[in-house]
């Protein structure tokens, strides 16, 4: 492709704030995710492309580089820059949308490790559907676009947050669809090209591709949240996102000490902090869940949804924040989408009351195929490092030796898909990790473990049981 004619398409990529390369990398990354630029194509070449677009070569340089690490194009001596293939696999430390959508689509075959929500809705919202019948049918002069979403809906969010200690009225909920939306629609609210945003390490990926979206540069915290204040001082960010409660990728739980700590700094120093508590409910039986952060801090922007408690085809989310903030984004959300399915929402309404039966049925049964996964793979997979979560859905496994990348598309070839753990960690680490979920039946479990040891061996020959590779059978390791 000419340098004019990728100009004419990227249009006015220079407003905003920010490094000149995170704005043209962002530009770009729109282009290609939205098939503006196919597969195969070859951009221009840097000195050329940097001469027409009148900025410093290095410009172009960085933004390729930053595309490059995400997956989107690829670059090789003697053939140029060429956008990637579809659905290449993520490059370690990095996570990007071809990766992150590519692993929801169902392949025969193939045991979906990778992403984790219920696959069947409960009794309970099939009966909540039957109950909202006669309601839909005396609807009338309401034309159903809710921006901040059903009033009736908001109230019995707000109710719910009021029964954990955390006063809400519904003026403070924006239903979205889904958690997803909501993160989207707070990065685009907070956030401009080139600002930082301190996230976990490792993380939410989707979180990661929010941010990314919005051409925001994610700076990691320290384990424990306990450099938030330094990394407050040293980055001031527009926005901080944290997963206080059986945290994703690692189950792990914030002490109420800390989370005081960490919301209350965070409202000292103005920095907007987002509470993700999509798998908050998502204890063990025995289990208690903390206060969410709000409870601490009323400027704590909370958010949740009902798509891993519930059901992944329930698409409820909301935010609970301050007043202004859900003005803000109900007038984000009207540009792109006038309001959700208001048959889910009044759904959604009638089943929250029951919300914790759901809850504890479903605990219940997480914690036998939690411990189950876990067995099976201390049988199978030995040296592979599999700690206890507390809840949550997934485990954050550590591989004895290789990366979680390259051993994702080996177990992909055993018909297995699991997530490699660099995508979760803007930071560049926990690439020697990988994040399975273990909501599947047992014996499905099972199945998967045999899988994935057939594709540990395959990975690399063992010299003992799961022992250190032969140099030269692994074409991307890295030795501890």
């Amino acid at each position: 492709m000419e340098p004019n004619e990728l100009i004419e398409r990227l249009g006015r990529w220079s407003v905003g704030r920010g490094p000149l390369y995170v704005l043209l990398a962002a530009r770009l990354r729109r282009l290609i995710d939205d098939g503006e630029l196919p597969s195969d194509t070859r951009l221009p070449p840097e000195r050329a492309f940097a001469s027409a677009l009148a900025v410093g070569r290095n410009t172009v340089v960085a933004a390729y580089e930053l595309l490059r690490t995400e997956g989107r194009i690829v670059r090789r001596q003697g053939s140029g820059t060429r956008v990637a293939g579809v659905a290449p696999p993520a490059p370690p430390g990095t996570t990007g949308a071809p990766v992150f959508l590519h692993l929801l689509e169902p392949r025969d075959g193939v045991i979906l490790l990778a992403c984790a929500a219920p696959d069947s809705p409960p009794p309970e919202l099939a009966a909540a559907y039957g109950r909202i019948a006669p309601a839909l049918a005396r609807i009338s002069g309401d034309i159903g676009y809710h921006p901040a979403g059903n009033l009736g809906l908001r109230r019995a969010i707000a109710e719910r947050y009021a029964r954990r200690g955390v006063p809400t009225e519904p003026e403070q909920i924006l239903v979205t669809n889904g958690g997803q939306q909501a993160l989207s629609l707070l990065t685009r609210a907070f956030a401009r090209p080139g600002d930082r945003v301190l996230v976990e390490a490792p993380t939410y990926p989707g979180a990661l591709e929010a941010l990314r979206d919005e051409a925001a540069v994610p700076r990691t915290l320290p384990p424990g949240l306990d450099g938030f204040e330094a990394a407050v001082r040293e980055h001031r960010p527009a926005l901080a996102y944290v997963i206080p409660t059986f945290q994703n990728p690692t189950g792990s739980v914030l002490s109420p000490l800390a989370r005081r700590r960490l919301a209350e700094t965070a409202a000292a120093a103005g920095v907007p902090l987002v509470d993700d508590e999509v798998l908050a409910d998502l204890g063990f039986p025995g289990e208690e869940t903390p206060p969410p952060l709000a409870a601490y801090a009323d400027t704590v922007i909370s958010v949740g949804s009902l798509s891993k408690s519930v059901w992944g085809g329930l698409r409820i989310g909301w935010v609970r924040a301050p007043v202004p903030v859900i003005a803000r984004l109900a007038r984000l959300r009207a540009v792109h989408d006038l309001g959700g399915d208001v048959p889910a929402q009044l759904a959604a309404a009638e089943l929250l009351p029951h919300l914790d039966t759901v809850v504890r049925r479903r605990a219940a049964e997480r914690r036998v195929r939690h411990d189950h996964l876990r067995a099976e793979l201390a049988r199978r997979l030995p040296r592979w490092e599999a700690p206890p979560a507390r809840g949550g859905q997934t485990l954050w496994v550590r591989l004895p030796y290789g990366d979680g990348a390259s051993f994702a598309q080996t177990a992909m070839r055993h018909r297995v898909a699991v997530l490699p753990g660099g995508g979760l960690d803007p930071s560049g680490g926990s690439t020697d990790h990988i994040r399975i979920h273990f909501l599947a039946p047992p014996d499905v479990l099972t199945e998967a473990v045999r899988r994935l040891a057939e594709a540990w061996h395959a990975y690399a020959r063992p010299t003992g049981p799961d022992g250190p590779p032969v140099a030269g059978r692994t074409a991307v390791m890295t030795r501890r």
